[in-house]
C-alpha cells in the first residue's frame, strides 16, 4: 500500500531513480515497522530537494550518517 506520492515529487525534483531508491531504502531502515512514516519522510525529503533546501547527495549523506 502506498501512503504518499513521493515519486511524483522526486520526478519534479529531478532525482535520479537510483538515488531515490537509495534514499527510500535508508529511510525505510529508520522506520522498519512503520511504512507510512517512512513514506512521509521520503516525501518531505523529496520536497526539500525540489524546493532547493538540500541536494540529493547531501540528503543521502545525512541519512547514512544518522544510521551510523
Amino acid at each position: 500500500m502506498r501512503y504518499f506520492d513521493y515519486q511524483s515529487v522526486a520526478r519534479e525534483a529531478k532525482i535520479p531513480d537510483q538515488k531515490l531508491r537509495k534514499l527510500v531504502d535508508l529511510i525505510g531502515k529508520e522506520f522498519p515497522n512503520d511504512p507510512m512514516m517512512a513514506e512521509l519522510h521520503a516525501l518531505r525529503a523529496c520536497q526539500a530537494i525540489r524546493d532547493g533546501h538540500i541536494q540529493i547527495d547531501d540528503a543521502l549523506k545525512l541519512q547514512a550518517e544518522s544510521r551510523a
